[in-house]
């Protein structure tokens, strides 16, 4: 009997380790990618809009298709799809890899790759988030997503964009090879589970089980109201990191390896706030820990684009915002899980994932506009100012939050 109960435990135990093992190298993967990105872009032009046009290029499909694919992710096996996605992200940077190597194309086939693995992204995170409120009980719920962030910004951004970074210098191509096998691995580990998230057969239109998504979202003053400042966060976020090489090397005047060590040391707050978000965030509540982020991390990004002229400095400032990040991650996404019904997570998932990361592409734009017309470092002042905005006119409807 003993052996019986204890079981569905050690399954589970062995699910949540695939899930977060399976994330964690991914995210190392893409880390290399997104390091290698804007270097390879920067060899074709130094055009800052142009260079900005990466990121809003890789971040317009949740824009575009966040809201069908969270529709189809409820219909959809959770596991089938997030390893089938993974697999077709491994094959489209497999070809900008071989491209990259031929030396061939251009500007214009980094743009289509981008845009390509972020429309995949797109149903990969929908079905991700259906996955874990699966493998993990609701009260391991801030211990969890604290932990995913924590190797989402250890791999992705201490370790990978350096070492992203690293293997440019060394061979163009290297990095994109380094994602391909981040991708295979994690697909089959998600492969693995014993258990999913089922599809819930729905035999209306596409469009009517969007809409049941969008009106449950708007009903919801308290997730309304965050899943829009994260839509105002991103696109201020996007508006300052979108000519970030440029920033970096205009100020601090480093090598294209140096550049991937600046942006991992940028992240060390990701992954220390990621440790301790879920003490943080019992200890004073996520009202409390969402409402200080929202000062925080702003006053930060001003003070950067004002006085950040050596690594030390930007780091440090930089660690304030991503340190703040994963705070906000972990209360935000632990209260949607317990809040939102199993079978809508999808479809509200996906709203709150349009409102957050729809705002991306254009606050890239906005980013390579800005830096053009006033100079590198305006586009963190100008997003400092945009979040403090947003922060003032939300401080009412966040009272709603109980403590």
């Amino acid at each position: 009997m003993t052996a019986l109960l204890g079981t569905p435990v050690r399954r589970s135990r062995r699910d949540w380790r695939l899930l977060w093992s399976a994330g964690a190298i991914s995210s190392l993967g893409d880390g290399a990618f997104l390091a290698a990105l804007p270097l390879l872009a920067s060899t074709m032009t130094t055009d800052p809009q142009l260079i900005a046009g990466v990121t809003a290029w890789g971040t317009l499909p949740w824009l575009l298709a966040a809201l069908p694919a969270g529709a189809l992710a409820d219909r959809l096996d959770a596991r089938r799809t997030l390893s089938f996605v993974q697999l077709a992200q491994a094959l489209l940077i497999g070809a900008l890899a071989v491209l990259v190597m031929l030396r061939s194309g251009g500007i214009l086939a980094v743009y289509a790759v981008a845009f390509a693995v972020g429309l995949a992204e797109t149903l990969a995170k929908v079905s991700g988030q259906r996955l874990l409120p699966v493998v993990v009980d609701p009260a391991g719920l801030e211990k969890a997503n604290g932990r995913q962030n924590a190797a989402l910004f250890a791999n992705r951004q201490f370790l990978g964009q350096p070492l992203g970074a690293f293997l440019f210098s060394v061979a163009a191509g290297l990095p994109f090879w380094v994602d391909v096998a981040s991708f295979l691995v994690s697909a089959l580990l998600v492969r693995s589970l014993s258990r999913s998230a089922p599809g819930v057969a729905d035999r209306r239109a596409l469009r009517s089980e969007i809409a049941v998504g969008v009106r449950w979202l708007a009903s919801h003053p308290l997730l309304r109201t965050l899943s829009l400042l994260a839509g105002v966060a991103n696109l201020a976020n996007f508006l300052a990191m979108a000519t970030f090489v440029l920033f970096v090397r205009d100020r601090l005047g480093v090598s294209d390896a140096a550049y991937g060590v600046v942006v991992a040391l940028t992240g060390v707050g990701g992954v220390l706030g990621s440790f301790l978000s879920a003490r943080i965030v019992g200890r004073f509540g996520g009202r409390r820990t969402v409402l200080t982020t929202l000062f925080v991390t702003p006053t930060a990004m001003i003070v950067l684009g004002l006085y950040a002229h050596d690594i030390v400095t930007l780091t440090a400032l930089a660690s304030i915002t991503t340190f703040s990040a994963s705070l906000w991650n972990v209360a935000v996404m632990s209260l949607r899980q317990r809040t939102v019904p199993a079978e809508l997570m999808g479809r509200v998932a996906s709203v709150g994932l349009l409102l957050a990361f729809g705002t991306q592409p254009i606050g890239a734009l906005l980013g390579g506009l800005v830096a053009g017309w006033w100079g590198l470092a305006a586009p963190w002042i100008v997003a400092g100012v945009v979040r403090l905005v947003a922060a003032v006119a939300s401080l009412r409807p966040l009272t709603r939050w109980r403590p």
